[in-house]
């Protein structure tokens, strides 16, 4: 069968600031909460790896940019990093950090590539840290004028803007799960915490249209589709709804709506942790809703009731259990599940749910521990695991698109080898391979040619 793809639609892949740039002598950048994470306890990375070079995409852009040009990228999505543009809390400007932003802008577009900004992945500023992080109501505030600053420097070039990638994972990484900065297990502060973000995405979108620059701005959210054990049964299609509740729709809600679930703040007033809201703060959050969505997926969530009582701290894990099936297709680097008909339930979903409004998949990819093993006699790492990936995920997205979804383009996660975070390099991801152990050297994996010859044909036959 021909599976192909509209003339205009987005082919790429999306990296992040803090996981390429690295951070150099002479940059000026202000440190960020990985930067002091690291420092602090390296033994919690793995081959104790920081970000401090990353991929060096810093003096390595050129580079890049050449090569995710030669595997046929239209389209590439990065985040300016807040830490490496603004200096301090006062908002000065890092004239370094602005002049590297824009030469990356210009050699993107001189090789016809779209750049889409993300403002934040996950990478505070420290000077923002130690005043509480998004905690405190004046980093919701900084980050309105952080936004502002960044359409005034960019916004003549860039015409796709992300407020936040996936804000629930700066929640959950951070306040539940221990697995972000600052690695602490308190509900009632990742409620707050999740408040005070969609305020600073709302803020930013308000931004944004006063800024008066031609474009569209948008969030990206990872929606993991929730399947319960047992659909008959009501106990077990209640605990699918509420994890749904707080993963997906705590944040997918008021960026599209512009209004929170009501179950949502009827549960969290239930466990005594519902931030109070000021009227004001629900006025800006009702008239700044996106005008497109990024979506991250990776893998779904399968639950099922809780079959023991809960004890311990409050955790979303009180409302259910996960559970796995025998058979499941796996990513066994990751431990993460492999379900490609999920992508098309997304699309489907936000098509009747939420007015269909335009979406592409900002994030979908598989990383692959020790992929050497994979290298060729040519030296290339022939990666058909990830080719297979891709293509199996672009069926179902598009059975999705002829079912009249409105999704605009597909990027991959990611166009190149990656730091990520505590894992730093355990998994690769890349359709270029970063060779981290010789100055971070560049070659083309096998999945770069195809997605190359996939993209310049808009599509590919799979019989």
């Amino acid at each position: 069968m021909d599976y192909q793809f509209s003339k205009d639609f987005l082919w790429g892949a999306a990296s992040s600031g803090p996981q390429s740039e690295g951070s150099f002598p002479g940059d000026q950048k202000a440190e960020m909460e990985w930067d002091y994470w690291f420092k602090q306890a390296p033994e919690l990375f793995y081959e104790g790896v920081g970000p401090s070079v990353a991929s060096d995409f810093y003096h390595k852009y050129k580079e890049y940019a050449g090569l995710m040009k030669e595997i046929g990228m239209n389209s590439y999505r990065t985040s300016i990093q807040w830490s490496r543009l603004i200096k301090d809390c006062e908002g000065t400007v890092n004239p370094e950090g602005a002049a590297f932003y824009n030469a990356v802008i210009d050699e993107l577009l001189s090789r016809g590539i779209e750049p889409i900004l993300c403002l934040h992945h996950f990478d505070l500023p420290m000077y923002w840290v130690e005043k509480g992080g998004f905690e405190n109501r004046e980093t919701v505030e900084a980050f309105a004028a952080y936004a502002a600053q960044c359409f005034a420097l960019f916004g003549d070039r860039v015409k796709r803007w992300i407020t936040f990638n996936e804000p629930i994972v700066i929640t959950e990484g951070g306040y539940l799960y221990q697995n972000h900065y600052p690695a602490v297990c308190d509900a009632k502060r990742a409620a707050l915490v999740s408040y005070h973000l969609q305020l600073a995405s709302s803020l930013a979108v308000k931004a944004f249209k006063k800024s008066g620059r031609d474009g569209q701005i948008g969030i990206v959210l990872n929606l993991t589709p929730t399947y319960c054990r047992e659909p008959e049964n009501e106990a077990d299609k209640k605990s699918a709804e509420t994890a749904d509740l707080l993963f997906n729709k705590s944040f997918l809600d008021p960026s599209i709506k512009g209004e929170y679930p009501k179950a949502l703040v009827e549960l969290l007033k239930e466990e005594g942790i519902c931030p109070e809201a000021r009227e004001e703060d629900l006025e800006v959050i009702r008239t700044n809703t996106v005008d497109f969505l990024g979506v991250n997926y990776y893998h779904p969530r399968r639950v099922t009731r809780r079959s023991t009582p809960y004890t311990g701290p409050l955790m979303p894990e009180k409302y259910f259990e996960e559970y796995t099936y025998e058979g499941q297709k796996m990513n066994f680097s990751r431990g993460w599940e492999i379900y490609e008909p999920a992508i098309y339930e997304i699309a489907i979903h936000l098509r009747d749910n939420y007015g269909n409004i335009p979406w592409y998949i900002s994030e979908n990819g598989m990383g692959v521990q020790d992929e050497e093993r994979f290298i060729g006699a040519d030296g290339t790492v022939e990666d058909d695991y990830r080719i297979e990936f891709i293509r199996d995920h672009l069926i179902w997205l598009h059975k999705a698109i002829e079912e009249g979804c409105s999704c605009f383009g597909y990027h991959l996660w990611a166009p190149f080898d990656c730091w990520s975070w505590k894992n730093a390099y355990k998994n690769r991801y890349g359709m270029i391979r970063v060779d981290i152990k010789d100055h971070c050297r560049l070659s083309i994996k096998k999945s770069g040619r195809w997605f190359r010859e996939t993209a310049g044909r808009g599509g590919f036959n799979k019989f």
